[in-house]
């Protein structure tokens, strides 16, 4: 079934999907919504608190929320945890040293009740950087086999230059939780 057949039969049931976009600090959430909106990824600043997005995709709309990642911001992400189609976690592959806290954060969303039918796009995003992880190391780092009660997906992906941000995007679509 293609990216198409799946929106027609979205835009059948009238939904407007929501995605939530989250991660640490500095992994390139915003870059990558930004990229998606066909607007410049590299003058991008820290959010102070969220962002709202509809992504036309194909004529459908996709509303896409990017919530900021630092410390002090993760305790509110409860806030927006309801009616969730889909969590996007974006994880910087190239900051070895803080893929630790983003699995500890990772392994505390996926214990929502409000998310555990929301399958999960891990994107490993600066994989144009050197110095980034594999996909699979950090598939390992974050446990993501151990994910058995849903579905997920980890895609390589670069904010800068958009690579993998539309495999990643289809992934989402054809996986929507189901209404």
């Amino acid at each position: 079934m293609g990216l198409l057949t799946l929106l027609r039969k979205l835009k059948k049931n009238d939904t407007e999907p929501r995605i939530l976009i989250l991660g640490l600090d500095n992994a390139g959430k915003t870059s990558i919504l930004r990229k998606l909106s066909d607007e410049d990824p590299t003058t991008t600043q820290a959010t102070q608190g969220f962002n709202i997005k509809s992504i036309d995709c194909e004529g459908f709309k996709l509303n896409m929320w990017d919530i900021g990642g630092q410390k002090a911001i993760r305790a509110y992400w409860p806030n927006y945890f309801d009616e969730v189609d889909c969590l996007i976690y974006v994880v910087d592959a190239a900051d070895r040293r803080r893929v630790e806290e983003a699995a500890t954060e990772l392994a505390t969303l996926v214990q929502e009740e409000k998310l555990r039918e929301a399958p999960i796009l891990v994107f490993s995003n600066k994989c144009d950087l050197a110095t980034a992880l594999s996909p699979e190391d950090i598939s390992t780092a974050l446990d993501l086999q151990s994910l058995r009660d849903r579905t997920w997906h980890i895609q390589k992906c670069s904010a800068k230059t958009g690579e993998g941000l539309q495999e990643g995007l289809e992934w989402s679509i054809k996986n929507l939780k189901k209404q």
